[in-house]
């Protein structure tokens, strides 16, 4: 038996699209079902909302976000003020930048995953905030290259909420609720791509004309802080098993005490979320029987809960017993579909992350290349277009969803993607003659560029993981292939937009037409994943059936 959680992954160097509702995980993910997953109409009773959780994980994400987002409107000018780098080279300068972020969480995603397991999520979120306030402080006085690269090193590595939130998310949602809780958390973690850029950009030189960017840095900091101490006390552990003695074995007594008296000693699973969840099959439900509860106790009495725990954390069964299910724990993650999604989610983050990173760099070049705009104006039109973007998730989004299913819209989502890294090079110039002689060039410049980081904004993001038992693992693997196509995809766009500003015409169309193809095929690669198990209880559609799913391994 197995509960079905969602997940959401939202979190980079440079601006990012709000986040979309996922893709419903499947506990069987692309294996045949069988009678006994039937479910009743009690099954659909929804099960109701965390609310406080659900908040601070919003207060949480929106902090971190509003932080990460301010950066990328001052970048470039950032890199290009630096007396060592080349005036023309800045674009593979801001793309070696971004680079080495992703290559650093590339390097301790699984580490943080596999932390969140042992200690908790709670301390692991609360530590990589902290740490990653430290790193913001440390940016706004930066007065070199090398130093800015030290410091976005150590974001990536230190901070490890990439890893953990969206595992926590998935652990105080279910199936039944799942579709309530992202129609509006969303639209709140999507007000960090509306403030970040508009603070980022206006404060440049605004507190000390020796560090023009430490303004926007301390607001970072102090936003991070805040977080970190309402996190702290208000917070509830989700991880069943955080306080289990076999986690703790490790932790010195002193220091488990000390623990305690600053965050509040819990009972052992009673007190978690995710073990609060009524279960039966495959969904939550409100209302079970004693005897329900007494078989489900003892169907989940041995889960790990994380695959890095299978080996460790099964008591009273025999050797083969553990080899049995930790073996098909990697089946499940290795099916057909899952890799699909997997893949094709590799290529959303490569060319999703090329886009964010070339925006600024386009904006901020001289022309003919580029745009020739200020920090200040980028970071407003990133702004517009957040706002654009919220009004449409909120208001149109989750009905469009419910039509399209969750697979359609991740279609339409890597689609969208292609058609509006294709559209960026047309965009004019501020001196153009206005279109149709209505206002003015530099208008229809601010309104086509908006238009497109909109059309861009709207696209959903999926993954999936086939069991409770596979979240923290599963999460730290999207991760990884999310990192490995970050790390790639700003060096890549980057160069390719310093080799772009010696083309003549239309040179900015070489990196922006790379990364747009480069979607198309991921596009493509969507239309070979299966349905069944991935779409929400809203969906109007109906679900691939087994035999149209091809043979597993």
């Amino acid at each position: 038996m197995t509960l079905r959680r969602q997940s959401t992954h939202r979190y980079h160097t440079f601006p990012t699209p709000p986040p979309k509702t996922p893709m419903e995980q499947s506990h069987q993910l692309g294996a045949p079902s069988d009678a006994s997953s039937d479910v009743s109409e009690d099954d659909h009773e929804e099960t109701p909302l965390p609310v406080r959780q659900l908040a601070l994980l919003a207060l949480l994400s929106l902090t971190e976000q509003t932080a990460l987002n301010s950066i990328s409107p001052y970048l470039p000018q950032m890199v290009e003020s630096f007396p060592d780098i080349p005036e023309t080279q800045t674009g593979l300068y801001v793309g070696i930048l971004a680079s080495s972020f992703a290559l650093a969480q590339l390097s301790t995603n699984l580490l943080w995953g596999y932390l969140s397991d042992v200690v908790g999520r709670k301390p692991t979120m609360v530590l990589g905030t902290f740490m990653l306030m430290g790193c913001f402080v440390a940016f706004g006085f930066c007065k070199a290259y090398w130093q800015i690269i030290v410091v976005h090193v150590a974001m990536g590595m230190l901070n490890g909420n990439a890893a953990v939130v969206p595992t926590v998310l998935g652990e105080v949602t279910d199936r039944s609720n799942q579709s309530r809780a992202f129609t509006w958390l969303p639209v709140i973690y999507s007000l960090g791509g509306i403030t970040g850029p508009a603070f980022g950009g206006l404060l440049v030189g605004k507190l000390t004309p020796t560090y023009p960017y430490l303004a926007p840095n301390l607001i970072s900091a102090g936003l991070l802080l805040f977080s970190v101490v309402v996190v702290g006390i208000w917070f509830e552990e989700t991880l069943e098993s955080a306080h289990d003695d076999a986690h703790e074995a490790w932790i010195p007594e002193w220091l488990r005490n000390a623990w305690s008296k600053i965050w509040g000693s819990s009972e052992p699973r009673r007190n978690s979320w995710s073990s609060r969840w009524p279960r039966q099959g495959s969904r939550a439900v409100l209302e079970h029987d004693d005897e329900d509860d007494e078989e489900d106790d003892e169907a989940h009495a041995g889960e790990g809960q994380g695959l890095l725990h299978h080996a460790s954390g099964l008591e009273g069964t025999d050797e083969d017993a553990k080899h049995g299910d930790e073996h098909t724990s990697w089946r499940e993650i290795l099916s057909r579909n899952t890799i699909l999604v997997l893949l094709t989610y590799l290529v959303f983050q490569l060319s999703n992350i090329s886009f964010n990173g070339l925006y600024p760099i386009f904006a901020n070049a001289d022309t003919p290349t580029g745009r020739d705009l200020s920090p200040s104006t980028i970071g407003v039109c990133l702004s517009a277009a957040g706002v654009a973007t919220i009004i449409f998730q909120a208001f149109i989004f989750q009905h469009l969803k419910a039509q399209l299913g969750n697979l359609g819209s991740y279609r339409i989502a890597l689609l969208g993607l292609a058609i509006s890294m294709l559209l960026m090079p047309w965009i004019g110039y501020k001196d153009d003659k206005p279109l149709f002689g209505i206002g003015t060039g530099q208008a229809w410049l601010y309104a086509e560029l908006i238009a497109v980081l909109v059309f861009k904004n709207i696209c959903a993001i999926t993954n999936c993981a086939p069991t409770h038992g596979t979240l923290g693992t599963l999460n730290g693997i999207a991760q990884s292939l999310s990192a490995a196509g970050r790390s790639i995809g700003p060096f890549v766009s980057g160069g390719l937009f310093t080799i772009a500003i010696d083309v003549r015409p239309k040179g900015e169309a070489l990196a922006w037409g790379v990364f747009g193809g480069i979607a198309f095929l991921g596009w493509l690669g969507t239309m070979g994943i299966r349905n069944r198990g991935l779409e929400s209880d809203d969906w109007v559609g109906t679900e691939d059936h087994p035999e149209d799913d091809e043979a597993e391994p």
